[in-house]
């Protein structure tokens, strides 16, 4: 005999409603709530468009008979929603429940929402808080041999923007899947690391605190492993919001334009911002706020490897990526730290078809032992590769300087960029004229015994060799397209996104980029 007062509908949405607000246990998201903290579940609620989730995996359970009534979702939450009325599929570590640590269902939970992304032309949204790999799950040779979704994820080739979000300690599979990510936010308090500072004294004996081994300013002016370091949750969304709206949904389908903002007028206050004199600082970030459209800069990594400024901004409407150096830190050279900057960003904007603004004032790669140790070589080369093989179109400015191999590093002469221009001020050459009578000249000066007559013969030779880094001499044999006044440069980028516009996007196994790593 059945129940006839059984109704299977009702049993589902008890079912559904139970887990979903008592999650690991009532009395732990209490707790969390108490000290001012977020479930998982909270944090795909205030991110998303209101009422737009939609749970893929609810009845999710741990593997293991004697967790099962106790693993709801078994640590992992996910599912679709909107932002911005865009489509995302979103997921996260829910730490009511064995601290969300990885484990062989929720990790299979991960892995089908983001083939769910990538088969429907999404992007993906990350939340990550993880206290690592759960034992006795993964202790084992079957549990570590279940492939999981972080080897699936390591040859996504960028098909769909990735965003991580690090809300929490996060140590194990959701640190692995920020580096694996497009874009990386951290709120401050959060841990970002492979292990836990407590395993490194149960290892090796050594004491360090959560912030010193992976705190936000760690990542943030240290190592690199974050786009963004901001205070709050929200500040956290936000970003996402942001650097989403800069992207299109996939790599099938152009970057998506906005209204225009601001004229197209000359400027001519542009050229004031840049001073005359090649070994004096400024602040590029003021010249990029200028050219592009009026709040629309959104500049990342901006505390790591300062002497070059990178972001996402939009010209006349166009998302575009920017690249510049900053000669009011280290002079704006280029070391192995503004390399991977530079690559980042590059490989991120070619998986996406966003042109790369590129705006030139370096004195060279930067020289001394500690570059070399860091693998100047190394890192140099790698940014030389990246651009030769970029199919994104790139344009570029030299608004002041460009010295040496950094010229071509910098998307100069001889790069695959589809616009090359230069203010009528700028120098171009091997080296700073200053340095290089020095170099090439210095025996044939120290003939001069009057110091007034070595003085004099030196300027004489600097002015000479000075000439020859005019911009007309290369514009002479289109080596540079146009010398242009400052004062048009918003104007001309602006033009040329237009032109840009009518290109067919390159398919995406023509982006050789795309298979590159983000970190």
């Amino acid at each position: 005999m059945t129940d006839d007062t059984f109704d299977p509908v009702l049993d589902l949405a008890t079912r559904a409603d139970r887990i979903r607000t008592e999650m690991g246990g009532p009395e732990k998201v209490d707790s969390i709530r108490h000290e001012g903290h977020r479930t998982i579940r909270d944090h795909i609620d205030a991110f998303l468009d209101g009422g737009s989730f939609r749970e893929i995996g609810t009845f999710s359970r741990s593997m293991r008979l004697a967790d099962r009534a106790t693993t709801p979702g078994d640590g992992k939450i996910g599912g679709h929603g909107r932002v911005d009325g865009r489509p995302v599929a979103v997921f996260g570590d829910d730490i009511t429940v064995k601290r969300g640590s990885s484990s062989i269902v929720g990790g299979r939970k991960e892995q089908r929402l983001y083939e769910r992304a990538i088969a429907m032309g999404v992007p993906v949204v990350h939340f990550g808080q993880t206290g690592g790999g759960r034992i006795p799950d993964l202790i084992g040779s079957e549990g570590i041999s279940e492939a999981g979704e972080l080897f699936v994820m390591a040859r996504r080739r960028h098909q769909v923007p990735m965003a991580t979000a690090i809300v929490g300690q996060s140590f194990g599979g959701s640190s692995f899947l920020s580096a694996l990510s497009d874009f990386v936010v951290m709120t401050r308090g959060s841990t970002l690391a492979v292990t836990s500072p407590k395993v490194f004294e149960i290892a090796t004996g050594e004491v360090i605190s959560f912030e010193e081994v992976g705190g936000v300013d760690v990542h943030a002016r240290t190592t690199g492993q974050i786009d963004i370091g901001v205070e709050t949750d929200d500040d956290a969304y936000d970003a996402i919001r942001r650097w989403l709206s800069y992207l299109p949904t996939n790599v099938h389908q152009p970057p998506p334009r906005t209204e225009p903002v601001g004229a197209l007028d000359p400027d001519p206050g542009l050229g004031e911002l840049v001073p005359t004199r090649r070994t004096r600082g400024y602040d590029m970030r003021r010249v990029v706020a200028r050219i592009c459209d009026e709040g629309s800069v959104f500049e990342l990594q901006p505390n790591f490897a300062r002497n070059v400024s990178t972001g996402l901004a939009r010209i006349d409407g166009w998302s575009v990526g920017f690249i510049a150096n900053n000669p009011i830190f280290n002079a704006g050279t280029l070391d192995p730290e503004a390399c991977q900057k530079v690559i980042r960003l590059a490989t991120v904007c070619d998986s996406f078809n966003i042109p790369i603004i590129w705006l030139v004032d370096v004195p060279g790669f930067m020289v001394g032992k500690r570059v070399e140790h860091d693998r100047m070589l190394h890192w140099g080369m790698r940014m030389m590769q990246a651009l030769q093989l970029a199919s994104t179109p790139t344009l570029t400015v030299c608004i002041r300087k460009a010295f040496g191999l950094a010229w071509q590093a910098m998307n100069g002469s001889g790069m695959p960029n589809k616009g090359l221009y230069s203010w009528p001020g700028a120098e171009i050459g091997f080296m700073d004229p200053e340095v290089g009578v020095n170099v090439a000249y210095g025996s044939k000066l120290d003939q001069f015994e009057d110091p007034d007559e070595r003085e004099a013969e030196r300027l004489k030779l600097v002015a000479e060799v000075g000439e020859a880094t005019s911009p007309y001499e290369a514009a002479g044999t289109m080596k540079i397209d146009e010398i242009i006044d400052p004062a048009d440069t918003r104007r001309i980028l602006a033009d040329d996104l237009e032109l840009l516009g009518n290109r067919p996007l390159p398919p995406p196994e023509a982006r050789v980029l795309a298979s590159w790593p983000t970190c």
